[in-house]
């Protein structure tokens, strides 16, 4: 068991990229109160900060995450504040994000630990991971993480998962969209290191706002949403971010954005 004292969310930068470990191995990085409280904490602080470029959302032991603490929603039952109730927010942090969120599963998912993934902008997955919707086998649903989870997953594949609470593999999980990419265990850094490489060069509010056009609903009529995204397209190319990143192209060097080495360097930090 973790001490009182313990941090069981920890968070590292360097090279532009923040990596925030779900550290509770001893009870499968089940979402406590006390982890979601650490996770939304660590999430606002890297959205807050400008040297983080990209947010990577990993964990210790061999499970991502099991989902709902059961045993404290079972002592929380009689109060009625089950720690299920900051789920939303996570969920929400995550998907909110500024800054592009990449998902790193290298062991087992159940539950709300999959609505944690579905939030993320990207997720690899260990060949050997495997994923279950357990909810109605345990008589509740998975309502909150339908916000973040429908949207990514096929309906045919939604419908079977959700209602029989099937366990699946990596392979299925990148099928049915739940995940970006699967990879053998050992190459599950090199995918992401890949994905981060990629990511820091991208302009910061040009991440952010292609996040929103990614979430957002279209207009139900083409010309008021073709005139919409013809104003976004035309602000971006007038702004600062655009001229430099046209500047940068034209003369052949990295824009303005892209983090150097030596800034990397001084600004390494680490939390315990």
């Amino acid at each position: 068991m973790s001490s009182p004292d313990s941090h069981l969310v920890r968070v590292t930068h360097a090279r532009g990229v923040t990596t925030i470990t779900l550290d509770s191995p001893h009870n499968r990085n089940a979402l406590s109160h006390r982890l979601m409280t650490e996770l939304l904490a660590a999430l606002a602080e890297a959205n807050a900060d400008d040297r983080v470029r990209v947010v990577v959302l990993d964990h210790t032991g061999p499970v991502f995450c099991s989902g709902a603490d059961l045993a404290e929603t079972a002592a929380a039952a009689k109060s009625g504040q089950m720690p299920a109730a900051l789920l939303g927010d996570v969920l929400g942090a995550v998907a909110r994000s500024a800054k592009p969120v990449v998902a790193v599963v290298r062991g087992p998912a159940r539950a709300g630990g999959l609505g944690l993934i579905a939030a993320a902008d990207l997720a690899v997955c260990a060949a050997g991971a495997t994923f279950a919707f357990t909810e109605v086998r345990l008589g509740v649903v998975p309502a909150l993480i339908s916000a973040t989870v429908l949207p990514r997953l096929a309906p045919r594949a939604a419908a079977e998962l959700y209602l029989t609470g099937d366990v699946f593999d990596g392979p299925r999980a990148a099928a049915i969209g739940l995940v970006t990419a699967t990879a053998p265990d050992d190459d599950v850094d090199a995918v992401v290191a890949r994905w981060c490489a990629g990511l820091v060069r991208g302009a910061p509010a040009s991440l952010a706002t292609a996040k929103e056009l990614l979430r957002r609903r279209p207009e139900p009529e083409l010309d008021a949403e073709l005139a919409y995204l013809s104003e976004v397209s035309l602000r971006f190319f007038g702004s600062a971010e655009g001229r430099e990143g046209v500047a940068a192209f034209r003369e052949k060097r990295d824009a303005a954005w892209v983090p150097r080495s030596e800034e990397d360097g001084a600004a390494a930090a680490t939390t315990p």
